[in-house]
């Protein structure tokens, strides 16, 4: 079950931009919650289908940084970097993830609210995520959030699911 929209008043590159989806996993939170924040899980489903995660590095607690390197099946390295700004084990976690362009400057970061919740021994996930800041060359990437977001979520459903 997936719900999803973008609003909010969206500036110039997309900054003020809000993606909110919402998830249904078969599997316990605990399970879930641990897939975000257990590198070696997150290297394994983070990233939109046919991509691998060379580089996983969290430091999960608020003021911790994140380092991701995805690498898109053409052999392409886009590297991510972030910082935890709360963690709530296990039902929430809020992050910013910053862009990367080839030579490490930012070209957009995103304020990302993750709730988790159990029902039922299924989990609902609530993301959020809103573009704080863009330049110009973002709005390419921007433009696929929604569909590079469900991807991950995709990979994230298959990855709790072997567990």
């Amino acid at each position: 079950m997936t719900a999803q929209n973008a609003k909010g008043n969206v500036g110039e590159h997309g900054v003020g931009r809000v993606l909110e989806i919402t998830r249904v996993f078969d599997a316990p939170r605990k399970v879930v919650f641990a897939a975000w924040t257990d590198p070696k899980q997150v290297a394994e489903w983070w990233g939109p289908k046919g991509f691998t995660n060379p580089v996983c590095e969290l430091d999960v607690r608020p003021g911790g940084a994140i380092l991701i390197h995805m690498r898109a099946p053409d052999g392409v390295v886009y590297p991510m970097s972030g910082v935890y700004k709360e963690i709530v084990p296990p039902e929430k976690i809020v992050f910013t993830s910053i862009a990367l362009d080839k030579d490490g400057k930012a070209m957009f970061e995103n304020l990302n609210t993750v709730i988790f919740s159990e029902r039922d021994g299924k989990t609902i996930v609530q993301l959020r995520t809103e573009v704080l800041k863009s330049s110009a060359a973002a709005e390419q990437p921007l433009a696929g959030m929604e569909m590079g977001w469900n991807m991950t979520l995709d990979r994230l459903e298959a990855h709790v699911g072997k567990n």
